[in-house]
C-alpha cells in the first residue's frame, strides 16, 4: 500500500510510534493507524495489540498517543484486488511464495524469542508496581 511502514519487530514499532510520538501537522487532523500483514490474522494483530499497550502503558487513562488503531479487515490478501491502484507494486506476492520461505522462518523463529521477552518485561513491570 502507499505510505505503508513494514514494522515487523516490536522495537521497530516503539521507535517509529513511541519513542517521539506522531502529531497531526494541522490540529483539525488526526492520525489514524492501520496495521495488516497478509490476511489480518496473526502478525497485523500482533503489532496492533502491542502498539495498544505500550501506548496505555505510557498514557494516564483515557489518554493515548494514537487512539483510532485499526487492523484491515481480510488483510492485504482482500485489499490488494479491489484497490490495487492503491499498492506498491502492484503485483501480490503471497507470504507462504517459495522464494521468501527463508525469511518466513527467520521471522516466525524470531517472533516466539519476542512473546518471551515481552512475558518477562510484563512480569518485572507488575513486581515493580506492588
Amino acid at each position: 500500500m502507499q505510505g505503508a511502514l513494514n514494522l515487523h519487530r516490536p522495537e521497530d514499532v516503539l521507535d517509529y510510534f513511541l519513542k517521539c510520538p506522531l502529531v497531526p501537522s494541522v490540529a483539525e487532523k488526526r492520525i489514524i493507524l492501520v496495521f495488516h500483514c497478509e490476511f489480518s490474522s496473526e502478525r497485523g494483530p500482533k503489532m496492533c495489540r502491542f502498539l495498544r499497550e505500550e501506548d496505555r502503558a505510557r498514557n494516564d487513562y483515557p489518554n493515548l498517543y494514537y487512539p483510532e488503531v485499526y487492523l484491515l479487515k481480510g488483510g492485504y490478501k482482500d485489499f490488494f484486488p479491489e484497490y490495487k491502484t492503491l499498492c506498491e507494486p502492484q503485483s501480490y506476492c503471497p507470504m507462504h511464495h517459495q522464494d521468501y520461505r527463508q525469511e518466513l522462518l527467520k521471522c516466525r523463529t524470531k517472533s516466539k524469542s519476542w512473546a518471551g521477552e515481552r512475558r518477562r518485561r510484563d512480569q518485572i513491570s507488575r513486581l515493580m508496581k506492588l
